[in-house]
């Protein structure tokens, strides 16, 4: 059967899926998801119209001169910029609040400014929603840096937790391969426990263009961990942006500090991440540090985990030795990398929502014998 893929907020459908059943009033659900009423009746109506596919979708400048720093200070900015040439005034102001010395960001981008320290950056515009979670582990954001300046096929696998934007883990894989990147994963999760979900974009090797639905070894082996698995696209790259943008950070230490010889790259990764975690104020932050509001998940990471168990009385089926569904006398294709899985059927008129495990997979239209890959899209606000 023909099949199409679509990005869409999970939220959304489980939205419609509870309206469905009965039960709750309408506007309880709206409550219960954090959206106003109207909001509630536009996602029945636009599914109900067309299934999951149509439900995608001050200056601080000072006002006054000051007298010029006295020197002593201005100097120990200097030394401050040499030890951390990639921090910029916000962050140097921390550090010398820390000694004891009151210097507004102000004063010390005038003294770097004074002293030729600035240099000219690349500034990106920046996104014109915000996309966040409010406490560590319910989301972690995974990519690979970009192979420039490394010297190998890629640069570094960076794990960032998305609330607290603390490093989980900043490793030199130099390489895409499932099993490398699985190995980094299983030492990060028996270290700091499993997040509840995984923000990634559609890239090796968390992502398949060969396989329908994108799904691999490695992502099946993620959700079997009960983790939900969310990607962005190209046309959204503000969604991973906390990951660029410590990318960024990395780029700028890699030009500015220096790497050493690649035998102690590692190493460098090690301290650097240190560094950026329990060091570097961070802006977005109140200057505060990601280990300062970073703490260790409570979900413990098991390398057998127990089989899924679905709600009660929901209807579960289990896929063939190829990943196909029989229904209705179709022979429906799910994904080959679940063959022998089972999943959870939610029937909401002719149409038929797939889960594995709390996943939503796919959409079966049994009226217009089409089938329809749901790419989870996360809500672009915080939940």
């Amino acid at each position: 059967m023909a099949w199409r893929s679509v990005e869409v907020a999970e939220q959304r459908v489980r939205f419609v899926v509870l309206s469905e059943r009965g039960g709750r009033s309408h506007a309880d659900l709206c409550r219960e998801f954090g959206i106003s009423r109207p909001t509630g009746y536009l996602w029945l109506e636009r599914y109900r119209g067309g299934g999951v596919g149509a439900m995608a979708e001050l200056s601080r400048r000072p006002h006054g001169s000051r007298s010029r720093t006295p020197d002593p200070i201005e100097e120990r900015i200097v030394q401050l910029r040499a030890e951390r040439p990639d921090w910029g005034a916000r962050k140097l102001s921390v550090l010398l609040g820390r000694e004891g010395q009151s210097v507004p960001a102000g004063t010390v981008h005038r003294v770097l400014l004074r002293r030729g320290l600035v240099r000219a950056e690349v500034r990106r515009q920046p996104a014109t929603r915000r996309f966040e979670r409010e406490q560590p582990n319910q989301l972690w954001q995974m990519d690979f840096k970009s192979p420039k300046g490394w010297g190998h096929p890629v640069g570094p696998l960076s794990i960032l937790d998305d609330a607290s934007r603390y490093l989980i883990a900043l490793d030199g894989t130099w390489s895409t391969r499932a099993e490398a990147v699985r190995e980094r994963l299983e030492a990060a999760f028996t270290d700091c426990g499993l997040p509840q979900a995984m923000l990634m974009d559609h890239g090796t090797p968390w992502w398949n263009t060969k396989s329908a639905g994108g799904w691999t070894q490695l992502t099946v082996w993620l959700m079997k961990q009960g983790v939900q698995l969310l990607f962005s696209g190209i046309r959204h790259p503000q969604t991973q942006g906390k990951v660029e943008r410590f990318h960024l950070a990395l780029e700028m230490g890699r030009r500015r500090r220096g790497l050493p010889q690649p035998s102690l790259y590692q190493s460098w990764l090690d301290q650097f991440r240190h560094e950026y975690n329990q060091v570097r104020p961070h802006q977005a932050l109140g200057m505060r540090t990601p280990a300062q509001l970073w703490r260790k998940s409570d979900r413990r990471y098991d390398p057998n985990p127990p089989q899924w168990q679905y709600p009660q009385g929901a209807e579960v089926r289990r896929l063939e030795a190829h990943g196909a569904l029989n229904m209705n006398g179709t022979r429906w294709q799910i994904s080959r990398l679940l063959a022998g899985e089972w999943v959870q059927l939610e029937r909401i008129q002719q149409r038929v929502l797939i889960f594995y495990r709390h996943t939503l997979i796919r959409e079966i239209d049994l009226s217009g014998h089409g089938s329809t890959i749901v790419e989870p899209w996360p809500e672009n606000k915080k939940l």
